[in-house]
């Protein structure tokens, strides 16, 4: 049992294309602090208050291979207005937000639980509504002295695009997670269609230099860089929303088989960017390793996924953190954080 025990709300689902994967987070973060001893609510952003019949029938789905189309999320989105000033949330010591993606992670959430006065994990509006955005991220990481890929927002003259970024070339949304609507570009001709991809999910693209190399992953908890792990893929293949959320489509290993001064490096960064971003509570922060030593960052995501097969739990429980302590650690965290405003 806990010393002190919390009165918790989980706050997942959410209507993100993400939204698949924050049920899944949802129901391992529920399970694991009701396991150490915590009042566990689950609240599902268009529902409200689960009842018991309701948890074991949502929280026992899968992530599916593709995400929600956006039809059915638009159904969802005109309920979650009164979310934050309802009842079920009136008397919570803190409020997990198991969100990924749209409103649940780009600030919206945040600044609406700060006007109420209510603790919740991980960062502020601030930090959230930055780091969503892949552009200023990016723009913090070179005045911060991070090496990150070159980038553009389209639309870009092909000529511009030959001289600042060449072929292959990553084009993705700028406020996205999960690698939805995310192509890799390897000549000029399929450049369009993938920006018309990628445009279905946001307004504002990026077109990025793409780095071969291998795929490295960093968890952040307070002030400490976890353990670095690696994704196991094939070469210049991508780390797409199907082999993240599938078991067994690539190897995750952890902790990754790299030389000391390489994960020092990794884990230096990854505090590093997590503090340029202005981010609090945890994040996980992703890499290439090139051919050269040389490490890259593509982007930190606070509020990485929970579920069986995501990488900030793996990184935390190779440097001996269990899954239920670190749910409990980011929890204390953001009641301590909201103590201190």
């Amino acid at each position: 049992m806990p010393e002190t025990k919390l009165k918790v709300a989980v706050l997942f689902g959410g209507t993100s294309e993400e939204r698949a994967v924050s049920i899944a987070s949802g129901a391992q973060v529920i399970n694991a602090l009701r396991s150490v001893g915590h009042e566990v609510l689950a609240i599902e952003t268009s529902r409200g208050l689960l009842t018991a019949e309701e948890e074991g029938r949502l929280l026992s789905s899968r992530v599916d291979e593709v995400p929600p189309a956006s039809d059915a999320l638009a159904v969802l989105r005109s309920a979650e207005a009164g979310l934050i000033r309802s009842a079920a949330l009136a008397d919570v010591d803190v409020v997990f937000l198991a969100l990924h993606g749209g409103t649940g992670e780009d600030g919206t959430i945040q600044a609406m639980l700060d006007m109420a006065g209510m603790a919740y994990t991980g960062s502020g509006h601030l930090g959230s509504a930055i780091a969503m955005d892949k552009d200023m991220s990016k723009r913090l990481f070179v005045a911060a002295g991070i090496a990150t890929p070159r980038w553009l927002m389209a639309p870009s003259a092909p000529e511009e695009i030959l001289r600042e970024i060449g072929y292959p070339l990553v084009v993705k949304p700028n406020r996205q997670g999960s690698t939805v609507g995310l192509s890799v570009v390897r000549n000029p001709d399929a450049l369009g269609a993938a920006i018309e991809h990628a445009s279905q999910f946001d307004n504002e693209i990026m077109l990025e230099q793409f780095i071969a190399g291998r795929e490295l992953t960093v968890g952040v908890l307070g002030d400490r860089a976890l353990s670095v792990g690696e994704i196991v893929i094939e070469p210049d293949a991508i780390f797409d929303y199907k082999a993240k959320y599938q078991p067994g489509a690539v190897r995750e290993i952890f902790p990754a088989d790299l030389p000391d001064h390489v994960v020092a490096t990794a884990q230096d960064a990854a505090l590093r960017a997590h503090r340029a971003l202005k981010l609090e509570g945890y994040s996980r922060a992703d890499f290439r390793l090139d051919a050269n030593g040389r490490l890259w960052c593509l982007e930190v995501n606070t509020l990485p996924g929970m579920t069986a097969t995501s990488l900030l739990p793996q990184s935390a429980g190779a440097s001996g953190i269990s899954f239920a302590e670190l749910c409990e650690r980011i929890c204390r965290a953001g009641i301590e954080r909201h103590r201190g405003k």
